[in-house]
């Protein structure tokens, strides 16, 4: 397998190719950058890196969204951390983690995930502008799953969004969010997308 800057290597070529070369569909122009969780610090430092290059050498945005910034900002604006703490004391951690999900996903009530990140993308240009999502390890154990992130937004926006996911590899198109072994009776998910750094 390549090595963490070795992969990040190959990202950068194919998303500076003309065309980009991370999706062959265009109303679906996401990868996965795969990488260990112990990683998580090491990553954060190279695709820093990354995103310069990108910037200095090929006249393009890298735009950083967090996805753990945007978790809490669902929280505070909905229900509050309050009202997720008292639920936690009374209800447990599941319940709570539950209460996290609906705050994050309901389109009808709260602040879906989905629709903060197509709000930020609708500001950028497809042609020069990148999403890097970092800060996923936010969503666990069982907040929010990647890869129903992904699907919410397909065909939502035309601009290339790259999802940094820390997990491990579960073959070609397999992957278990954080490496989790509790997560073995769901099985890894398949994603569709290109992903850099799979078996």
């Amino acid at each position: 397998m390549l090595s963490l800057p070795d992969r990040l290597d190959e990202l950068r070529e194919d998303l500076v190719a003309d065309p980009m070369r991370i999706s062959t569909y265009h109303d679906m122009p996401f990868a996965i950058f795969r990488y260990d969780p112990p990683d998580e610090y090491l990553c954060r430092k190279h695709i820093r890196l990354l995103a310069i290059s990108l910037e200095q050498n090929h006249a393009r945005n890298v735009h950083f969204i967090s996805l753990g910034k945007l978790l809490w900002q669902a929280i505070s604006q909905t229900e509050g951390i309050d009202a997720v703490i008292a639920d936690e004391k009374q209800r447990g951690f599941e319940n709570a983690q539950k209460t996290v999900h609906t705050l994050i996903s309901d389109e009808d009530d709260f602040m879906p995930l989905s629709g903060l990140i197509e709000d930020r993308a609708a500001t950028l240009k497809s042609k020069q502008d990148i999403i890097f999502l970092v800060r996923a390890g936010a969503l666990a154990p069982h907040i929010y799953r990647c890869s129903t992130l992904l699907d919410k937004m397909h065909g939502k926006t035309e601009v290339p969004i790259i999802l940094f996911y820390p997990g491990t590899a579960e073959g070609r198109t397999d992957l278990r969010f954080m490496g989790m072994e509790d997560r073995a009776g769901t099985g890894a998910y398949n994603y569709r997308v290109k992903i850099y750094g799979g078996v």
